[in-house]
């Protein structure tokens, strides 16, 4: 999936098959500069056509008559473009900031595990929703103001050159010292609102985390230290604000300088000239009219200009984070997988996170299809990396993954995933209802298979007693429900998914002994005719596995049953004997 870097190609990349929309709003726009520019033009007209007429003064409209139907036609042709504006963009940014959201959220989700658990996930969720809110603005900005205002000045200068060129050069002048003062500013502003915009991210990031953590808040009782740990966040924000804000401030004061200028020396220049005939009243009127309108406007556009690089900052601050590179991708026109009997292989895995902290070492191993594997070892010792490396959450530095001799870094990642059911120590739930939650393991799945399942993983029996049944929301993550809770949905989810592969890591660690016994039969169930991979630190949930690979540093050193490896008295023996209440010290 492609998104271009640069904010201003990225914006433009959504513009696809709606430029007839953005090229009648620019029309609009030129209709708004037209009617701007040209309302002082035509009182021009109108006080020199009256100041000079010799007759009654009550018939005075029948001199103006021609000029005053122009007038009218140019200003309700303007309006009607001004409002047709008005109504494409009701059609038009509402579904360009639509794209943009959906482009980007899917985007992010390609992104590895790694990068989310480098990334706060609130900080996350802000640049994706200020992003297409700030294109928006920014778009909007380039079409009308910032179009119009271009518009508007052009006509101006060309007006003051056919009345007299003094007035052009003195507007000329003020305008390039004005453009000066503003992109000097600019520079510096630009690199502030994108300073301040981090600091900002950062500081939604912090909250999200403390709220999210907020059961630990009130355990430890640290609603203070929460308080005082933002704090430093929080005034760092508001000193980058400050710092962005006084370069506003004094782009304004220079603004006004130069400001004063152009008006006390126009309207100088406007006296003397009038006095010398240079010029007629209407010129007089209609170079006043014109000039304080430009400087309204041309200051209207550089305060604006502040806004729209605060808005640009914000839009490339966002795509510094979002927009990086991919770090696992699909091969170009790779196949899905095809699971039929469940083989998988290790074929001389070489695999680290970090280059001094191997992992794997030309790892070789093979899992039959339909056996069940239980993997065991210390922490840290290889066993989650292993199962990770079959769901590709990473890429091998070297060697190959195969299921059923297809090498899983050249079938599709959905593909892959969808052949695997995988009950993790801690499940996560989303904030949805239960029902949504067990059939996000099959989403075509009926209400009547959804509660089968559920009956399978003995949760229907809490279920039932909810005030909503099925239909009760979980809470973020599943915080309304209890560890075992969450962990039988998750056994539901994964028996609905049916997948040909299963992977239970502690599965049953969350359970009490009883409960655990209840969905022993369910998860017997869930393993016939499945190759399963079973993570455990309790040994003696292993003991109807066909083989165990015993995990040391990254290596397979033992494998074979219970019974064999104890009769070895190796390290598995060793890790036996070692066992407090049935589980493996650290």
């Amino acid at each position: 999936m492609y998104l271009p870097k640069t904010p201003i190609r990225f914006i433009f990349y959504f513009l696809k098959n709606q430029y007839g929309k953005v090229l009648l709003m620019m029309l609009a726009s030129l209709a708004w500069a037209s009617k701007e520019s040209l309302f002082p033009y035509f009182l021009k007209n109108f006080v020199n056509t009256l100041q000079s007429y010799p007759g009654d003064p009550e018939k005075a409209l029948n001199a103006v008559g021609t000029l005053f139907s122009i007038f009218s036609l140019v200003w309700i042709v303007s309006e009607i473009f001004q409002r047709s504006q008005g109504l494409v963009s009701i059609y038009f940014f509402p579904k360009l900031k639509t794209q943009i959201r959906t482009a980007v959220f899917d985007y992010v989700q390609l992104h590895s595990n790694e990068y989310f658990a480098n990334n706060f996930a609130g900080n996350i969720s802000n640049k994706i929703s200020n992003l297409p809110t700030s294109c928006h603005i920014i778009l909007e900005m380039l079409i009308e103001p910032f179009l119009t205002a271009i518009l508007y000045v052009s006509f101006v200068i060309v007006m003051f050159f056919h009345i007299n060129a003094l007035f052009a050069w003195i507007f000329l002048t003020w305008l390039c010292l004005h453009a000066l003062i503003t992109f000097s500013i600019l520079m510096k502003g630009n690199k502030l609102w994108e300073i301040h915009s981090e600091a900002v991210s950062t500081l939604n990031g912090k909250i999200v985390d403390v709220l999210t953590n907020i059961s630990n808040v009130r355990l430890f009782s640290k609603n203070k230290y929460e308080s005082q740990y933002l704090t430093a966040y929080l005034k760092d924000e508001v000193n980058k604000s400050q710092k962005a804000m006084w370069n506003i401030e004094l782009a304004n004061i220079a603004y006004a300088i130069n400001g004063s200028f152009l008006i006390i020396g126009t309207t100088y220049m406007l006296i003397y000239a009038w006095g010398h005939r240079w010029i007629s009243l209407g010129d007089f009127t209609q170079i006043g009219m014109q000039t304080i309108w430009s400087l309204g406007w041309v200051w209207h556009i550089s305060f604006m200009l502040t806004q729209f690089t605060r808005e640009l900052g914000t839009v490339k601050n966002s795509l510094k984070l979002i927009n990086v590179k991919h770090e696992l991708v699909d091969k170009p026109n790779a196949l899905s997988l095809i699971v039929k009997k469940g083989e998988i292989q290790f074929k001389d895995v070489c695999f680290y996170y970090r280059k001094k902290s191997i992992v794997f070492n030309h790892l070789n191993v093979t899992i039959h299809p339909g056996e069940k594997i239980g993997l065991v070892g210390f922490s840290g010792s290889g066993k989650s990396t292993f199962v990770n490396l079959i769901l590709r959450f990473y890429d091998l530095q070297s060697g190959q993954i195969q299921i059923d001799n297809q090498t899983i870094a050249e079938v599709t990642q959905d593909s892959l995933r969808s052949q695997i059911s995988m009950i993790p120590q801690d499940p996560s739930l989303f904030h949805r209802s239960l029902m949504e939650n067990i059939r996000y393991g099959r989403l075509n799945a009926s209400d009547e298979e959804v509660i089968q399942a559920s009956k399978l993983a003995h949760c229907h029996e809490f279920i039932e007693f909810l005030d909503q049944g099925y239909h009760c929301l979980v809470g973020e993550r599943g915080i309304k429900l209890s560890g075992g809770q969450r962990q039988r949905i998750a056994i539901a989810r994964a028996i609905l998914k049916n997948a040909p592969i299963l992977i239970l890591d502690e599965a049953t660690s969350s359970l009490d002994s009883v409960t655990e016994k209840i969905i022993h039969e369910g998860l017997e169930n869930l393993m016939k005719n499945k190759t399963t991979l079973v993570i455990a630190h309790r040994l003696s949930t292993l003991a109807n596995m066909d083989r165990i690979l015993v995990f040391h540093h990254g290596k397979i050193i033992e494998q074979g049953t219970k019974e064999s490896l104890l009769e070895l008295k190796g390290h598995f023996y060793t890790l036996w004997n070692m066992q407090s209440n049935g589980f493996l010290p650290e």
